[in-house]
């Protein structure tokens, strides 16, 4: 199948130069007019050097606008992202800790290790899988959002660093049409309620400005009985334009807190998994008000007292700058740059084991002293502080087209790439004693004198102190070639990461020793490509191939394991691609269609079993997007299917080779039906997925599922709408993961409908 893929997309490659080559000789056709479902003509710039429009690039790129985002009843940022065909978005966290990739390459160790999560061209964070701290934590769906783009695979490799399975990028409003809205939305049958707001306008015929942003409060979609969500963004910019460009500057402040969801305990029977009386995965919540504080060490040794209830916390201020020069001489410079200060503290309850029925005390709330017969386990606190997660970051581009013979065009474009990322974290994994119960559970004790405290969890393994920095310099070039229908481009990028710092593990953790330190200092470099072309046969009409080859950069996942003093080799993880496809409309059909291949070779270190694994995979499919729409009703769907193998691993593990890597479904679907009858507009979105195996050794399967959501607008009048969201409509049970040995598991949010008031001006 490898080598008849190649052959596919070599073909593909040879029919692009064919039909360019004919179409020279042609006359010039009459301008068609043609439908767009997809909006093909809409510029893109995420992945792009100079901003191209979807039917003229050669990579698959996928838009949605604020309406349809909002019209997908998304519970976080992460929950957008399953709407997108080609991504794999496991929002099973809450607002942050989801697991994100693209078509078949591995969700291995947590995060986005292969997929940059950007805000308006810049990551949010410079690596995705950071332990504990994932971007779509700082990122927020709210009035300041115009629309996303989203590139798999192609340029992604070499015109971002830490991105070789793609690119997400969130892009702000700016204020190019006056006014704004006021709205504020309450859930029914859950407590929790948020006001909205938006606001752009010109200052004068050159200077625009926006601002945006939301607060919340309540308890959120999982019974808690405590004020887990608490918090909002306030977004603003502000937007000059001259004869030679623009200028603009923006700031963002988020401050928010709100729940997070972990595995919960379960049972597995076989290779089939069931839940546990008392504790449904879709509802359940292990926040309560009945905790006793968590008492944590920092990195001075010291105690400190905190909330379990407090769940993720997040704090970021930043500060941007966008400017676009006209230098003269068709020379264009342009600059994109932020600085942010990024923090908070991630508090969640990890099942330990599924637990046991047995005699025990409680240990806390009303009813401590009295006796309790019954199941409980064991809840170990992931409690981490994010001390600091800052960054500065800056994208430099210097362009010129040139104009050639015969209409043809040449683009250049020369970048520098420059960024400082910091990681502060202090780990701490408190175990406890705890109710196998979804309402309010309570801590119990058995001989323990401190309620429910069994000690330091693992072995004392994840007592950590990290404080370490991240920077990378990654020159690149990309060069674009255009005659008539055909464009060529390929680009060239070298990523240099350089690392230093320290980390340590407290002994039994109870105290940080400085023997026990491990010192860092390393530094890597990899160079990218990228080469691919696109020929739009009709203005209706396109086909695309690109070949790529990318990096992304482990960062404090391998501390603990290989030396990291530049003593010793240190691995890399790579994504190679090819793919090739189609774009095609007529009437009010259109789609998008991609081939693809991508080969992974990656290292891990997981901290928890102290064991490193080193993985080579190699996963082939298709990918469809497609639109119709035909009078009120329109319909937006995607489906990708891949056939993923395991093709090596590190000795010991040979058993794995030929498996389909965890939690990777062959068939993953999207389906997205509105229509529009008078003032009202009403639609579903329907996510599902095919089974898939919990781990690489094929011994828990998860079962295919499929999730609802749904909403209905009701416009009043010009200025006031009237809305109902559903998520998760039928209340559909589906796993997300599961932990090895079947102890635990992880699953999509129950359902949650919320009703809207929105009034605009």
């Amino acid at each position: 199948m490898n080598a008849n893929f190649t052959r596919m997309a070599a073909a593909v490659s040879l029919a692009v130069f064919h039909m360019s080559a004919s179409a020279q000789q042609q006359a010039p056709a009459a301008p068609v007019v043609v439908a767009d479902g997809l909006n093909m003509e809409r510029i893109v710039v995420t992945g792009s050097s100079t901003g191209q429009s979807k039917m003229k690039s050669s990579v698959s790129i996928s838009t949605m606008e604020e309406a349809a985002i909002l019209h997908s009843a998304p519970t976080s940022a992460a929950e957008v992202l399953r709407s997108i065909p080609g991504v794999r978005s496991e929002s099973s966290g809450g607002e942050g800790n989801a697991n994100i990739t693209v078509r078949g390459v591995p969700i291995s160790a947590g995060g986005a290790r292969y997929v940059q999560i950007q805000e308006d061209g810049l990551p949010v964070l410079q690596s995705g899988d950071f332990n504990f701290i994932t971007p779509d934590a700082y990122v927020r769906i709210d009035g300041s959002l115009s629309h996303l783009e989203a590139v798999r695979g192609g340029s992604a490799s070499t015109l971002a660093t830490n991105s070789p399975g793609g690119i997400i990028n969130f892009i702000s409003k700016t204020g190019t049409e006056k006014g704004g809205s006021v709205g504020v939305s309450t859930g029914l049958g859950y407590d929790s309620k948020r006001v909205d707001f938006d606001y752009g306008a010109p200052l004068s015929a050159t200077t625009r400005f926006f601002v945006g942003g939301f607060y919340r409060s309540g308890e959120g979609i999982r019974d808690s009985g405590v004020t887990s969500e608490k918090g909002g963004q306030i977004r603003a910019n502000l937007t000059h334009e001259f004869d030679g460009g623009f200028v603009r500057v923006s700031l963002k402040h988020l401050d928010d807190q709100t729940p997070t969801a972990l595995p919960v305990p379960v049972s597995v029977s076989g290779k089939t998994i069931s839940t546990i009386d008392g504790i449904d995965p879709r509802t359940v919540s292990f926040y309560s008000p009945y905790w006793v504080p968590d008492v944590v060490l920092n990195k001075n040794n010291a105690r400190m007292a905190t909330n379990v209830n407090d769940g993720l916390t997040v704090k970021s201020d930043s500060i941007g700058l966008e400017a676009q020069l006209k230098l003269g001489a068709g020379w264009t410079l342009s600059e994109n740059f932020r600085k942010s200060s990024n923090s908070g503290r991630f508090i969640g309850v990890f099942a330990g084991n599924n637990g046991a029925t047995g005699s025990y005390i409680v240990a806390s709330g009303p009813a401590a002293g009295s006796a309790y017969n019954g199941r409980a386990f064991s809840a170990v606190v992931f409690n981490t502080s994010i001390d600091d997660a800052g960054s500065t970051m800056s994208d430099t581009r210097l362009a010129r087209t040139f104009a050639l013979a015969d209409d043809m065009r040449l683009t250049t474009t020369a970048g520098l790439y420059l960024s400082h990322q910091r990681l502060g974290l202090t780990w701490n994994f408190n175990e406890y004693l705890l109710q196998a119960s979804g309402n309010k559970p309570a801590l119990l004790k058995t001989a323990s004198s401190t309620p429910g405290l069994v000690g330091p969890a693992f072995g004392g393994c994840c007592s950590r102190a990290i404080d370490m920095q991240y920077n990378y310099t990654s020159p690149y070039l990309n060069l674009g070639f255009e005659r008539g229908p055909l464009n060529v481009d390929a680009s060239v990028r070298r990523d240099r990461q350089q690392a230093d710092g320290q980390a340590n593990i407290a002994t039994a953790g109870l105290r940080y020793d400085p023997a026990r330190r491990q010192f860092v200092d390393y530094s890597l470099n990899h160079d990218s490509y990228s080469v691919g072309g696109n020929f739009k046969v009709t203005p209706a009409l396109a086909l695309f191939a690109r070949i790529s080859d990318g990096v992304a950069f482990n960062a404090d996942r391998i501390l603990f394991g290989t030396p990291l003093d530049g003593s010793k080799p240190i691995n890399i993880n790579t994504v190679k691609q090819i793919e090739g496809g189609v774009k095609w409309r007529r009437g009010g059909l259109s789609a998008f269609v991609t081939a693809f291949q991508a080969k992974t070779v990656e290292t891990n270190f997981e901290a928890t079993t102290q064991k490193t694994t080193a993985n080579s995979y190699d996963a082939k499919g298709v990918e469809l997007e497609s639109a119709y729409q035909v009078g009120a009703f329109r319909i937006n769907g995607g489906l990708t299917v891949t056939d993923a193998s395991i093709t090596a691993t590190a000795p010991g593990g040979e058993a794995v080779i030929g498996n389909t890597p965890r939690r990777q479904a062959r068939v993953i679907y999207q389906v997205a039906p509105s229509y529009a009858i008078g003032a009202a507009t009403f639609g579903a979105s329907v996510v599902g997925t095919g089974e898939a195996w919990a781990d690489d050794a094929h011994t828990i399967l998860m079962p295919a599922y499929r999730v609802v959501h749904g909403f209905a607008n009701y416009q009043v009048n010009s200025a006031v709408q009237v809305s109902l969201t559903f998520n998760n409509l039928f209340n559909k049970l589906g796993y997300t993961e599961v932990e090895g040995d079947g102890h635990a598991a992880r699953a999509v949010s129950g359902r949650a409908v919320k009703v809207g008031l929105k009034y605009s001006f």
